[in-house]
């Protein structure tokens, strides 16, 4: 299924809400795992660039693959300052990049959108050999109260709502599969904080999410404003979330 426009008109409340990765969590790939100045990353659906700017900053050249032509845009302009950074029009399963021509394939908040199959062949064909595969995710706890009052609105409102993280679970059969069960699971916690205007956008940014002018939309987005001022304490509200990374290298 073609999922390119999926994200069409949602980049601006995407660049406002997305939250960026724990610190600790780009720390340990580049301190345990092999990451460096000197590695080429294929970074896949890499939307307007959130996760891509850690690997950027740690000078690693990165190659940003992005089908979605309005989330790419952004990230040309959010990233330009990087002479490190190459943005490719391509998708999981044709990154027209160059065959063994990456020491690292990675992806941030995207996996739960490929076909699994197919972009195992593609980063086994893209990864020099021994590199490695990282799947990551900012996903929210579910046993916080303001999550679950989140995950009732979603599943009442968006009928595209699948679950937090596009419904991929701690050790998805998906994650086994691609892996062929041989992977390496890291977790850090990384709290997110957001002030008003921050938090509707970061709730109006899933592909599931209605937008404005949709059905419902009104009433949509006044339970999430009620949600917010039920939660915020001195303007701020505190959502329980944490950075996740499946690691490992491609097997055949």
């Amino acid at each position: 299924m073609d999922t390119t426009n999926r994200f069409d008109g949602y980049s601006k409340n995407y660049t406002v809400g997305r939250p960026q990765y724990a610190k600790e969590l780009i720390d340990c790939l580049y301190n345990e795992y092999g990451m460096s100045e000197a590695s080429v990353v294929a970074d896949i659906g890499s939307g307007t660039g959130k996760f891509a700017m850690h690997l950027l900053e740690r000078k690693s050249e990165v190659y940003c693959v992005e089908p979605n032509d309005d989330m790419r845009m952004v990230a040309e302009n959010e990233l330009r300052m990087f002479s490190n950074f190459h943005s490719i029009k391509g998708d999981a399963e044709n990154t027209t990049l160059e065959d063994n021509s990456v020491d690292f394939v990675t992806t941030a908040q995207a996996f739960h959108w490929f076909d699994v199959q197919k972009f195992k062949q593609e980063c086994t064909r893209i990864l020099k050999n021994n590199g490695k595969a990282a799947l990551i995710w900012n996903m929210r706890d579910e046993s916080d109260p303001l999550n679950q009052d989140m995950y009732r609105i979603f599943s009442e409102h968006c009928p595209d709502f699948k679950g937090f993280g596009g419904g991929i679970a701690k050790d998805d059969t998906r994650i086994k599969l691609f892996f062929n069960d041989k992977y390496e699971y890291i977790s850090f916690d990384n709290p997110l904080y957001y002030d008003r205007e921050k938090f509707i956008a970061r709730n109006l940014s899933g592909s599931y999410s209605l937008k404005e002018g949709d059905k419902g939309f009104d009433d949509y987005l006044k339970e999430i404003d009620n949600t917010f001022n039920k939660y915020a304490r001195d303007g701020i509200v505190s959502i329980a979330n944490r950075s996740v990374v499946y690691i490992g290298e491609m097997i055949e």
